[in-house]
Formats: C-alpha cells, sequence, structure tokens
C-alpha cells in the first residue's frame, strides 16, 4: 500500500492500482506551492467534512479525474450542483464495499460547514479494510470514547490521526487514541500548515515511542510503502 502526503490533511493511497485521495486542500496551502495538483491521480475522493481546508481542490480534481466522490449526504449534494455526479453518499455507521475495499464512514467530534457558511453536514471519519490491510483516518476529531470501539472491533493496522492541537487533537491525545485503537504505527496530519497548529516533530515522536508506537511525519509531497 503506498501512502503520499500532500500537507495538511490531504494524503492518497493506492490500492491494488486504484488511487484513493483524501481531503484534498493543496493548492491554497502556501507550504505545498511544489505540488502540481494537475498531476495528482484519482479514482476515489474521500473527503471527511466541509471545511476549506479539506475541499479546496475536490472540484477541479473531480472534474479533471472522473474521481468518485464519497461522502456523507449532504457533501455529496453540495458538489452535485457544481457538476460533479459520480458520487457515492454515505451517513455515520453505515459501509460500502469499493472495487478497492470496504469504507465505513463513522464519528467524528468536530465542526462542519461549507465556505458559504452553509450546513456541511455531520463531520466524520472512515476506517477503510483491504485485502491488505485495515487502516482508520480519523478526519479533524477530539479524542472520543468510539476509537475504544473501534479498536475493539476493527483490526486497525495503521491509523491516521491529526496532532496539530487548537482545532483537533494534540499530540497527547493522539497518543491516547492510538492506544484506545490498539494500534502501534501513526500518520500524522494537520500540523504545521499555519501557526496555530505547529508542533515539535521530535517532542512528538517521542510521545508515540514512550507508549511503543511509531509516529511517521511525512514531508509534503513524499511517499512510503506501508
Amino acid at each position: 500500500m503506498k501512502f503520499t502526503f500532500y500537507g495538511h490533511a490531504c494524503f492518497s493511497v493506492e490500492i491494488e492500482g486504484k488511487h484513493i485521495l483524501f481531503d484534498p486542500f493543496i493548492s491554497p496551502n502556501e507550504k505545498a506551492t511544489h505540488i502540481d495538483v494537475a498531476q495528482i491521480k484519482a479514482d476515489y475522493i474521500l473527503v471527511s467534512h466541509g471545511h476549506e481546508d479539506h475541499i479546496a481542490d475536490v472540484e477541479s480534481i473531480a472534474k479533471r479525474t472522473g474521481a468518485k466522490l464519497v461522502s456523507n449526504f449532504e457533501i455529496v449534494s453540495w458538489f452535485a450542483k457544481k457538476g460533479i455526479e459520480n458520487s457515492h453518499p454515505m451517513n455515520h455507521g453505515g459501509s460500502w464495499e469499493f472495487d478497492f475495499g470496504t469504507v465505513k464512514y463513522v464519528n467524528a467530534v468536530h465542526s462542519s460547514s461549507f465556505p458559504d457558511g452553509s450546513y456541511a453536514g455531520n463531520p466524520g471519519g472512515f476506517i477503510i479494510t483491504t485485502k491488505e490491510k485495515t487502516f482508520y483516518y480519523s478526519g479533524d476529531t477530539a479524542l472520543m470514547m468510539d476509537m475504544e470501539l473501534f479498536g475493539k472491533y476493527e483490526n486497525i493496522t495503521l491509523s491516521v490521526l491529526p496532532i496539530g492541537d487548537n482545532f483537533t487533537m494534540g499530540i497527547k491525545d493522539a497518543v491516547i487514541a492510538s492506544e484506545m485503537l490498539n494500534c502501534n504505527k501513526i500518520v500524522g496530519i494537520h500540523y504545521d500548515t499555519f501557526g496555530f497548529i505547529e508542533i515539535d516533530h521530535q517532542e512528538a515522536k517521542e510521545a508515540f515511542a514512550s507508549k511503543n508506537k511509531e509516529l511517521i511525519l511525512l514531508e509534503i509531497g513524499e511517499a512510503i510503502e506501508l
């Protein structure tokens, strides 16, 4: 499974030849100016919630690639008005089997509205089960007890968690989340993009290591095999 980080909370996972892109916010990100959005591949675009820093490039990428948009009903409906009709609506607790694996849409504790201020439904995260492994993308969230349920009933081997604090979990709570999830490998996201969420990388890695967890912090544009 190839994992590519595009900055902030945007990343891509390649599974059995399919490119699944999450929360595309690249072109407005000053730290990602070296990323050519026009070259990013996408067969699916999964969106956790409606904030600008998670949907900014959805329309352009979806129209260029023909990727299927997967998100909650409100987000799918909002983008349908912009001409994106290749989509799959979901809601909390629901799951669907796609050609790359099964996607379950789960709770997140956050807020969610579109850039125009309209209602974007409830925020969420995704648990994705493939032939290779099960991984969890929490979306923007606070620490929550649902994570204990995920860790008990899902065999999660990789978790993608926000660690920047202020708007989401910080390092301390993300470490607790990894314990609740029974997951030892974590990719950190939603940090360093702007002043409110800057972190000390070494401190973050040491916090996870103290609990025998591995925190992976990637450079923007970096890809690794997981």
